[in-house]
């Protein structure tokens, strides 16, 4: 299927799209990225996804300023792909823009605008039974708190996760846990819920905001905390968290049971308060599915 994408304020079919070889997102990975989830055609956080994309253009010095006009693109690109009821997802990519190849930022450059709309249902599998997760260092750089579009290091360890039949790879750094390659990581000891606390080592999820504002509103005990990976294993309960994962359980990590290789009852219990605040956020006539 052509489908209709959005390139540099034109919608135009993929195949004509042309974007140029001296681009800096192509040569530097010179550019930042968001991804928004819309449930039944409707954008899920979809300030929170601003915010965060305002902030990672000011961070890496990009100046693109018409942030706000992107939602009405977004729409207007699910429309155009027959997807404005569905489960779907936004992919959004600025980068610095074209320039000869030179290691410095040039001045003065317009910066290359790209965005894809694409169906993106919940795996609801995963969040019925759990998945398995595998342990890797966090071999990434030290500005993880920028979406940058610069994600070799998390796509190698993604791979390596895949290839030995795991679902996702959890990050070590320096001992710590940090997050996993797409995913905020929780563990649950003692009924208390505990995270990494924000920093430059992860990225502010959007996701992970909203179980912490779960947390809170249910009275749950939460620890922003860094901690082990000895401290992982000795969890009761394990999950990751977000966009594409929403509230996912994990069963095993390393081939080490967790929670008795099913799913813990606080994180059934936030998984579903996360599917309620997404019907309530996006207006949505009956519950959506939850677990």
């Amino acid at each position: 299927m052509n489908r209709i994408i959005y390139l540099n304020g034109r919608f135009t079919r993929a195949n004509d799209a042309v974007i140029s070889p001296e681009d800096r997102g192509f040569n530097f990975a010179d550019g930042v990225y968001e991804v928004v989830k819309y449930y039944r055609g409707k954008p899920f956080r979809m300030e929170d996804h601003l915010e965060r994309l305002k902030f990672s253009l000011g961070e890496v010095g990009i100046n693109y300023s018409p942030v706000k006009e992107l939602a009405a693109v977004f729409a207007e690109l699910l429309q155009l792909n027959g997807l404005e009821n569905s489960d779907a997802g936004i992919y959004l990519q600025i980068s610095r823009g074209a320039a000869p190849r030179v290691h410095h930022f040039p001045a003065g450059l317009t910066p290359t605008v790209y965005a894809t709309a694409f169906p993106f249902p919940s795996f609801s599998l995963s969040l019925e039974t759990g998945i398995p997760v595998v342990t890797a260092k966090d071999i990434r750089w030290l500005r993880c708190d920028i979406k940058s579009v610069s994600l070799l290091p998390n796509t190698m360890l993604y791979n390596r996760a895949v290839e030995i039949g795991a679902g996702e790879c959890i990050l070590i750094r320096d001992g710590l846990v940090t997050e996993a390659t797409h995913s905020s990581v929780f563990g649950i000891r003692n009924n208390t819920v505990f995270t990494h606390p924000l920093s430059h080592l992860i990225l502010p999820g959007i996701t992970r905001k909203v179980v912490l504002e779960i947390c809170k509103a249910q009275g749950i005990s939460v620890g922003e905390k860094a901690f082990s990976e000895e401290e992982l294993l000795d969890m009761d309960e394990v999950f990751l968290a977000g966009t594409g994962s929403e509230v996912m359980p994990v069963v095993s990590i390393n081939d080490v049971p967790v929670s008795g290789g099913i799913p813990g009852r606080i994180t059934r219990r936030l998984q579903a308060l996360f599917f309620e605040a997404v019907t309530q956020h996006c207006q949505i006539q009956g519950r959506l599915q939850s677990f």
